[in-house]
């Protein structure tokens, strides 16, 4: 298994967020989180990635209990983040995010090729800076900086929140071919669509709670819809 998560709980100061949530993503497997808005799908991604601690429980990552260390170092064992908000260096150009972000990762530049070739509308931007890009173009940029680390699980928040549509489908386009190359993924989406098209296996969480877990094809039971209406 190549993340394990048991019993995992969190929050912030005293207000718990997360109860006893606990997932399994193999390698290759694209497993979707879903749920309302507030129900602690952030709160799951950020301590999984060691943003926020865990208060109780274990992350597991490739067999190596990670749940004490820092974001920075799950990242050198093989995990990405692309967090909400698209987030990046605006006062950077878009080859100056790529270029920090592979020199920290200490991988070749050629992982920025790579990247670039999922993302092909970035090319002709690459000295424009970060700041002056629209919000789809950015969420692009952000995948692609997690992309040069050449991780092997990718997680994703809503990447595809308040983007146009065009670029909606270029992002789910990438994840796709993402998880054709056997990369895993840990994605958290708000269509419904989208998470039948792309995921292998889905959780929905409530109050901080799973509720549900199965394969993709049961998000289509009108039972498992309920506990996704808002």
């Amino acid at each position: 298994m190549l993340l394990s998560v048991s019993d995992l709980e969190s929050g912030y100061g005293r207000a718990r967020v997360l109860f006893g949530v606990s997932l399994e993503v193999e390698s290759g497997q694209l497993v979707c989180v879903m749920g309302r808005n507030g129900v602690g799908k952030t709160t799951l991604l950020n301590t999984v990635m060691g943003v926020l601690p865990a208060t109780s429980g274990t992350v597991a990552f490739d067999g190596r209990d990670v749940t004490r260390l820092k974001p920075h170092e799950r990242v050198r064992l093989g995990m990405g983040y692309v967090p909400q908000g698209h987030q990046c260096f605006p006062q950077l150009s878009v080859l100056g995010n790529l270029l920090v972000t592979v020199e920290a990762a200490k991988q070749p530049k050629s992982a920025i090729d790579e990247a670039l070739d999922l993302f092909p509308a970035l090319k002709p931007m690459l000295k424009r800076s970060a700041g002056h890009l629209s919000g789809g173009q950015q969420q692009q940029l952000a995948m692609a900086r997690a992309l040069v680390t050449r991780p092997r699980m990718l997680i994703l928040d809503e990447p595809t929140e308040g983007i146009q549509p065009s670029i909606i489908l270029e992002i789910e386009a990438a994840i796709e071919r993402l998880h054709a190359s056997g990369l895993a993924v840990l994605l958290v989406e708000q269509y419904l669509d989208i998470a039948l098209r792309l995921a292998d296996r889905f959780l929905i969480l409530d109050a901080g709670h799973v509720v549900r877990t199965g394969d993709a094809g049961e998000l289509q039971r009108e039972d498992v819809r309920r506990l996704l209406a808002v």
